[in-house]
């Protein structure tokens, strides 16, 4: 068992194969939801060490099929949450994935990729959606497994915010994932894996749905990139549904643009959040 004073692996490796097993037959797609991740005193320093809402690293995703925020910067975090970040990308933790999900040379990505903090605000939403497929920087890195944790001190029922996962033909939710502290959620990223919280929040304004998201990828020669797959719900209207789909191919031609000049985001998401601030002003 790996030595840690971060990550309570004892509770992790507990029925590790009764684990492994119940994650390759989850419904709809391979996952399972683990509590009490982080030992109790550093999950209570990593929540502190969460930063404000307002925090200047915070880049803004703002468009049709999403309303959050992510902080891709290690290096801006908290001495906690930097390290738990680390612990995360570190063989021990890597291998303890490999045979919980049952995927092979699994890679972390230190650089944050789509990972990093998250927040989403009161009003906040998450439009259902399969993952991006492939690194940004290596395309021959496909994404196989996400993790979440959760960084709530307290998430009440009534505030939303449960992450809905869906079959792949987008006709039923078969589970929903509360955002309660120190949770985590790991699960298999396919082109058909599709989860989000797609209710606006309703949260008090001083307070955020918060996690951390890794992602972990294989490499290969074979690896197929497909952007981020936002679906509508089936009881959407139709003009919703127009929506959702429009901002999706507008996405879709972003994502192959900023592959191809190596655009960052971050220009992208400061125009979006100093709009955004307009708005709330108003």
């Amino acid at each position: 068992m790996p030595d840690s004073s971060l990550i309570d692996y004892a509770r992790l490796e507990q029925d590790l194969d009764g684990k492994a097993a119940a994650y390759a037959a989850a419904a709809p797609f391979p996952h399972v939801v683990i509590d009490g991740v982080l030992l109790p005193e550093v999950f209570d320093k990593a929540a502190g060490e969460f930063p404000g809402i307002t925090d200047e690293f915070w880049k803004g995703y703002l468009h049709v099929n999403e309303t959050k925020y992510s902080n891709t910067q290690p290096d801006s975090w908290g001495p906690t949450l930097h390290d738990v970040a680390k612990e995360f990308c570190s063989p021990a933790f890597v291998a303890y994935l490999e045979k919980l999900t049952g995927i092979d040379n699994l890679i972390p990505d230190w650089s944050m990729d789509g990972g990093g903090l998250h927040q989403t605000l009161t009003g906040g939403h998450l439009n259902i959606h399969a993952d991006f497929t492939t690194h940004h920087t290596h395309e021959d890195w496909a994404r196989r497994v996400n993790i979440l944790l959760y960084l709530n001190t307290e998430w009440r029922d009534e505030w939303g915010g449960k992450l809905e996962l869906w079959d792949k033909d987008m006709t039923a939710c078969q589970a929903k994932v509360t955002p309660a502290g120190n949770r985590m959620l790991v699960f298999t990223t396919a082109y058909d894996t599709f989860h989000g919280h797609p209710d606006g929040l309703t949260c008090p304004p001083d307070v955020a749905r918060r996690s951390m998201a890794l992602y972990y990828f294989t490499q290969g020669t074979d690896v197929e990139r497909r952007s981020t797959n936002y679906r509508a719900r089936p009881e959407e209207s139709g003009l919703k549904k127009a929506a959702i789909g429009a901002d999706r191919i507008a996405l879709d031609v972003y994502d192959r643009v900023k592959r191809r000049l190596g655009i960052k985001d971050e220009s992208v998401n400061r125009l979006l959040t100093r709009i955004d601030r307009l708005r709330r002003r108003t």
